[in-house]
Formats: structure tokens, sequence, C-alpha cells
């Protein structure tokens, strides 16, 4: 199997041979120097036009998963349909957010609203058991209740 890793600030770094270190340490070293814009906040509107979905990109047939708190800074519909376009071109879509595991948290930021009618599993990432979690669902493990595929299309 392979895999990909990007990051999102004002574009897309890829840093999947970044993190190829064993040492996590050093892992975490080699992305901290092969992202230039990781200050940059979240940038996802002004990356979909990358290589990621240019035609088919490194999307196509992919488990993408995004981890962020969907507090895009653009124009949501813009959003929206970068993510309608992952969506029809990976194999599934997984967000995995920090802020989901809050008491009484919605997904009302802008980013977040619009992102999750083409979200497959949407999935805390928050916690020490969070990880296994995402990895379950990755697998192919149900998507935890709530999820918009599950009945809540659009929520």
């Amino acid at each position: 199997m392979s895999v990909e890793v990007f990051t999102v600030g004002a574009r897309l770094t890829r840093v999947a041979r970044a993190m190829a270190h064993r040492d996590p340490d050093a892992a975490m070293a080699a992305v901290a120097e092969a992202v230039p814009d990781w200050r940059a906040g979240p940038g996802w509107v002004s990356c979909w036009r990358s290589s990621w979905t240019a035609g088919g990109g490194t999307a196509r047939g992919a488990i993408v998963v995004v981890s962020s708190d969907g507090w895009e800074r653009g124009d949501p519909e813009l959003l929206a349909e970068g993510m309608r376009r992952l969506h029809r071109l990976a194999h599934r879509v997984i967000w995995a957010n920090p802020l989901k595991a809050r008491p009484g948290h919605a997904p009302l930021a802008a980013g977040m609203a619009a992102a999750l009618p083409s979200v497959d599993a949407f999935v805390e990432a928050h916690g020490l058991a969070a990880p296994e979690r995402l990895a379950e669902v990755v697998r192919g493990g149900r998507p935890p209740e709530g999820t918009p595929r599950e009945g809540a299309e659009g929520a």
C-alpha cells in the first residue's frame, strides 16, 4: 500500500518522504523543515486547483484523511465545490476534527459545514484513543454515529 501525506497552509506540501524516518522526532523535524508555510493557517480553497485534484492527481481512488478543525478562511462555496470533486475522485473521505470531542460541539464553522456533505466519516482527532479509532475507520470500520453519510446527509 502506498501512503501520501500532505499539509495545507497557504499551499499543499507533500511530506510523505519527510515522515519516512523511523524516529518520530526526526520525522517531525523533517516535516517542519519541508513545510514553508506551516503558520499560514487553513488554506483549503487555495489548494483545490493544485495537483491534488487536477486531472485526478493523488486523490484518485485514495482513502483521504483530512485532519482539520474546519476553520477555513476562504470562500466556503469554493471549499464545498472542491470537497465534492475530492469526494468523486477519492475512494473515501474521512475528516478528523480535534474540536469534535468537545461537549456540545457542532460543526458550524463555515468550512466544516461546507465540507461535511462530502465526508464519508467525521471522527474525533483529540485524545489518546483518537488515532486508534481513526485507524479503525480507515481500515473500513463503521463510521461513528452522526456521520453525514449515515442518514444525516448534508448535516
